[in-house]
């Protein structure tokens, strides 16, 4: 198993960006220290649900102040990008990290984004799709010329290049089915599950990965990666304290999907939703919440129901403070994280081909 450590930069009232930044290095700092694999860095523009609006120059800056620990993107949202100029990036961020580079792709969910940036969030399917395919081309070839719907590039050649062959390894954000089997298809590696997703459907998920890898004959085992938000206490009592923190996240990124969220001078207002899920199964079935024991038995359940791989944690949510998120960041890989080293998700055991 692999574990990562997952930030947003988020600040809920708006906290001065020094604060905000030297808090996310710290977090990535003590992530190198304690034996985690990766810092996963997402990308958010414009409201105080995220301060990162440039993932792979924190990254630089994250790879300089680490010593091991790889640093990716969860994600580049490609429709805002030029993929050529983001091709350039790419191979730049993995020449300063010397070849510890992660990449994450996705098409962006927040209309609030798309509009101040100019972009019909309608068409940001199809604007992946060309996306992702440029960037490749232009990683492993010589030169690239492109002719399609958004894009259309005269021959170009990319400097620098990269470090790792072909390129870095790359993953995909997916929900939904039909976008699962599309990344099976290309060959890419999956992250699933938002990190306030019930259990339910990060099962159903992993079914539909675990059906369309069967129908490509891919072959096993296969990468998939669940992110969850993690809160590791003392006691029970402590994690449950935390649960507004939760509710925040969920809240918000629920507002900013529907294009409901309202944001005054960049911050984004939290607004109690219609049908929210009462706290007793958001903390059961939602959270990875809990003092070690049950967070141990929490993340067994991932394992015994899919083929997961890689486990990206959350552990700064909402207004939880820096000191908390150490202490819980420290207890999850002392008496957590080593159970699960040398295991992964039964569902990839159970349907590897011989």
């Amino acid at each position: 198993m692999q574990f990562g450590v997952f930030l947003l930069l988020q600040s809920p009232d708006v906290q001065p960006s020094p604060t905000i930044y030297d808090n996310a290095i710290k977090q990535a700092e003590l992530a190198d220290e304690l034996g985690f694999n990766t810092v996963w860095l997402a990308e958010h523009h414009f409201s105080s649900y995220g301060y990162l609006p440039y993932p792979l120059m924190m990254a630089i800056k994250i790879a300089e102040r680490t010593k091991t620990i790889r640093v990716g993107t969860a994600v580049l949202v490609l429709p805002l990008h030029h993929p050529i100029k983001l091709a350039e990036e790419i191979a730049m961020a993995d020449q300063l990290t010397n070849g510890r580079i992660e990449i994450g792709f996705g098409r962006g969910y927040q209309e609030y984004e798309f509009d101040r940036l100019g972009v019909n969030i309608n068409e940001n399917r199809e604007m992946f799709d060309e996306s992702l395919d440029i960037i490749s081309k232009a990683l492993q070839q010589e030169t690239i010329t492109y002719d399609g719907n958004y894009y259309k590039i005269p021959e170009t050649a990319i400097f620098p290049k990269t470090i790792q062959n072909p390129h870095p390894p790359f993953w995909i954000a997916a929900q939904s089915p039909d976008s699962i089997k599309k990344v099976v298809q290309k060959g890419y590696k999956c992250i699933t599950g938002g990190s306030s997703a019930p259990s339910g459907a990060v099962k159903q998920n992993w079914e539909v990965f675990q059906n369309a890898v069967e129908e490509s004959g891919a072959g096993w085992p296969q990468e998939f990666a669940i992110q969850k938000q993690i809160y590791v206490a003392e006691t029970e009592e402590e994690a449950r304290k935390e649960l507004d923190n939760a509710m925040w996240h969920y809240r918000l990124v629920t507002s900013l999907r529907g294009n409901t969220q309202v944001v005054e001078k960049g911050k984004a207002i939290e607004k109690v939703l219609d049908n929210e899920p009462d706290l007793d199964t958001v903390y059961d079935e939602w959270l990875i919440f809990g003092d070690p024991e049950t967070c141990t038995k929490k993340i067994q359940k991932l394992i015994d129901t899919t083929g997961i791989t890689s486990l990206n944690c959350v552990f700064k949510i909402g207004r939880m403070d820096n000191e908390k998120v150490m202490k819980s960041m420290k207890l999850f890989a002392t008496e957590v994280m080593p159970q699960f080293k040398d295991v992964i998700g039964t569902g990839q055991k159970a349907t590897v081909k011989q």
